[in-house]
């Protein structure tokens, strides 16, 4: 049985700052709690392939694999996938945004299968991004609306 999550949220702020920095994978040390790095390892068009660096676990294991991310602006999608799928037999993930009212709504969607050796099974997985996505997403959305508020509240420089 493969596993499957979706969450999303609202972030108050305007879509192409929202667009920019979640899409900025060499920033993203500083957007999620979970990295200690991101590392480019090549660009073609509008795909990204990156390696992802866990800070350490419970455990001191550090976790890293290689990801490649394809964005859309037109479509406001991302896909991405783990080419190193460590314990998952494979990963992706997809990315939506869209403007409401209220800001701009992010939605994270994943399907991804546990190989039968990986430290939890696909119940187990699917319950870990369940609880980690919300806290991702709410940590992402503060440092974004920081953003935000931080460019509204800026002084404009005559030219």
């Amino acid at each position: 049985m493969a596993g499957h999550t979706e969450n999303e949220i609202t972030i108050a702020a305007p879509l192409d700052l929202v667009w920019d920095m979640t899409n900025d994978v060499e920033r993203w040390p500083q957007l999620f709690s979970e990295y200690a790095d991101a590392e480019v390892l090549t660009r073609q068009g509008d795909t990204v392939t990156f390696r992802l660096t866990m800070h350490p676990d419970e455990n001191g294991k550090v976790w890293s694999w290689v990801s490649e991310r394809t964005t859309d602006r037109d479509k406001l999608t991302v896909t991405a996938r783990r080419i190193e799928p460590g314990p998952f037999e494979y990963m992706n993930i997809r990315w939506e945004y869209e403007e409401t009212p209220d800001g701009t709504r992010m939605r994270w969607t994943q399907d991804f299968a546990m190989r039968p050796d990986a430290p939890v099974d696909d119940a187990g997985m699917t319950d870990i991004i369940n609880r980690n996505s919300p806290v991702q997403m709410a940590l992402i959305r503060d440092r974004i609306e920081q953003a935000a508020d931080e460019r509204r509240t800026s002084p404009v420089t005559p030219a």
